[in-house]
């Protein structure tokens, strides 16, 4: 089976749902309100297991009530948590505003994340059974760079998401064989809005970049091949939260399952395709036989 590891952050979700997000200094009136848990990591984490990987996440939560249900959520997911740490104080939060087109804005709370600032042994070793390891940039900046250097160094895959999007050290780029933007992080990243041009200006850092469109698909560039672009499935968006890790982790197992470049990117898309009709993050993520059936009806369309 194939094997991921995700270095990453847990955050408990905390979501209300509005007809329109509040312009600043306005008060609305929500008309729901859930916790959910998530995190870049471990909404990645939960993808991938869900996806058909063996998943072992690697972080931490706080010693609080949130901790102990972020833990027991990747756990019901198949997640391996040995390695999640659990930290005194609270546990990362996310406070998102979700309007009725399926839009979102995030406010990211730390926490328990913070407190990872390296690896230890037992994190080493486990990076170094792993088909791919998948990174984000919701843990401090330095652990993100140990481990892709440690991946690296062991001959494991890197997948790096650039969000939040922030300056990107030469050393995490030297350390990159994937990097997985969408439209905005790619746009921050190089200062290039359209999206091919900036994909292109990336390969001067790293092998593979994604840039993942939303509604309009994904975009893949790697050196010495032609771009390959693929459509997303037409589908109404009820919560877009998780999208962009849903597609992240779905692509992670496919890539180290193999799969022919198109069909991996088309397979991810219809996971984040079905996770964007259902409400949450993690919540909302598809399971393999989903997918596969997703993809199979896709294929069949432009048959």
């Amino acid at each position: 089976m194939t094997s991921i590891v995700v270095l990453g952050s847990t955050n408990m979700d905390l979501v209300a749902y509005v007809g329109r997000a509040p312009a600043r200094g306005e008060t609305v009136t929500g008309r729901d309100f859930r916790t959910v848990p998530g995190g870049k990591g471990a909404n990645q984490a939960v993808a991938a297991a869900r996806a058909g990987a063996e998943v072992s996440m690697i972080g931490a939560v706080g010693a609080d009530d949130f901790g102990t249900r972020l833990r027991a959520a990747l756990e019901h997911s198949g997640v391996d948590t040995d390695l999640l740490r659990t930290a005194e104080g609270p546990s990362g939060t996310a406070h998102i505003v979700v309007d009725d087109e399926g839009g979102n804005a995030i406010v990211v709370i730390p926490g328990a994340n913070g407190t990872v600032t390296s690896l230890d042994h037992g994190d080493e070793a486990l990076i170094a059974t792993a088909d791919a390891l998948l990174l984000q940039l919701e843990l401090p900046l330095p652990v993100v760079v140990e481990g892709a250097r440690t991946a690296r160094g062991l001959g494991v895959r890197t997948v790096l998401t650039p969000a939040p999007a922030r300056p990107l050290p030469p050393e995490l780029l030297a350390a990159t064989d994937l990097l997985v933007p969408n439209e905005h992080e790619a746009a921050a990243l190089t200062g290039l809005t359209d999206p091919a041009a900036a994909a292109q200006a990336l390969l001067k850092e790293v092998p593979e970049v994604v840039v993942t469109l939303g509604a309009a698909g994904c975009l893949y560039a790697a050196r010495g091949a032609e771009p390959v672009t693929v459509p997303a499935p037409r589908v109404q968006a009820v919560d877009t939260t998780a999208a962009g890790d849903t597609f992240v982790g779905a692509l992670a197992v496919a890539l180290a399952e193999e799969r022919p470049v198109p069909r991996a990117l088309a397979w991810a898309s219809a996971a984040a395709a079905l996770s964007v009709q259902r409400p949450g993050a993690s919540t909302s993520m598809p399971y393999r036989s989903e997918i596969d059936t997703a993809a199979a009806g896709l294929e069949a369309g432009s048959a």
